[in-house]
């Protein structure tokens, strides 16, 4: 599992970077143990392997069906509140695998922040497993379930979910500085934008993944096995998700499966596009090279279609 969050790109962090943040706090092999110890000692003679250290958490397997989340800042403390709280909530009626939250770590005198233990979720992330373009159908069906009306105290986030308006500014820089994009492109790239601009913002808040970049969903086979990584999870326009679109499936055929299993609205997929353009302007831009990659094949992903 990966967490994969940076400045305007992939966090809801308000100090977000666009290259990889220090960790706060050192986190090894010895520090999960000794939590294991400590909280939870049934677990502690588990087989341990360190899955990925992202932007806000240190991600440990823990024997064959289970996964540690560590923060490794400050700032992902509450993204992994927000898990803890919001996923059992969410997951059950998704249809598909999530981490779900299984116990909980507390603050001690070995680790500050709280922490959470997961449930393993199989699969390889679709920037390295691509989809087969029938399963745009599945997701479809899986973003209808998690786009509902989200409750009052349901989380907002800074960066997802809203207004284009409040990031136009950002992806006007970032869209100027891509690095080898030819003009004719970056005037199509700035067109998208200023369309979705123009579209009516959105008129309800509805839960959204707010992160559903490749890295963040995993298939097997090329089938769709589950979506990872809810620290973003809010309420918000559903737009954010649904730029899935091109940052998932290379082919128009896969895009044309998804709308008609989701069926939006011809507004929805405009400002959808725009949220394209700001997560392939950011990811590309972003001075992490597996990130970076991602940006590139979204660029081409909209400029293709």
């Amino acid at each position: 599992m990966s967490r994969s969050t940076g400045r305007w790109v992939l966090s809801a962090s308000p100090e977000m970077d666009a290259l990889h943040p220090e960790a706060e706090v050192h986190i090894d092999d010895d520090l999960v143990r000794a939590l294991l110890h400590e909280q939870h000692p049934d677990l502690a003679g588990e087989t341990l392997a360190r899955v990925d250290a992202g932007w806000d958490n240190v991600t440990y397997r823990v024997g064959g069906e289970l996964a540690i989340r560590i923060p490794r800042r400050e700032t992902a403390v509450a993204l992994l509140l927000n898990e803890q709280r919001w996923l059992p909530v969410l997951g059950s009626r998704l249809g598909i695998a999530v981490p779900l939250p299984t116990r909980s770590g507390v603050p001690s005198g070995l680790f500050k922040w709280p922490w959470s233990i997961v449930k393993w979720v199989p699969g390889q992330t679709v920037d390295s497993e691509p989809m087969a373009p029938g399963q745009a159908a599945h997701l479809a069906e899986v973003l209808r379930a998690l786009h509902q009306d989200a409750p009052e105290e349901a989380p907002t986030n800074p960066f997802r979910g809203i207004p284009l308006r409040l990031r136009h500014e950002f992806v006007v820089e970032r869209v100027q500085g891509l690095p080898h994009v030819p003009g004719r492109d970056l005037g199509t790239l700035t067109a998208f934008w200023e369309a979705g601009l123009a579209a009516p913002e959105a008129s309800e808040a509805v839960w959204i993944h707010g992160d559903l970049h490749p890295r963040n969903v995993l298939a097997v086979d090329g089938r769709l096995t589950g979506i990872i990584d809810w620290g973003d999870v809010c309420s918000g326009d559903p737009a954010t998700d649904l730029a899935c679109a091109w940052m998932l499936f290379r082919s128009a055929e896969a895009r044309s499966r998804l709308w008609q299993g989701y069926e939006p609205s011809h507004d929805v997929v405009v400002r959808a596009r725009a949220w394209a353009v700001f997560f392939a302007s950011a990811l590309s831009t972003s001075g992490e090279p597996r990130h970076e990659s991602i940006g590139h094949t979204i660029l081409a992903n909209l400029l293709n279609a």
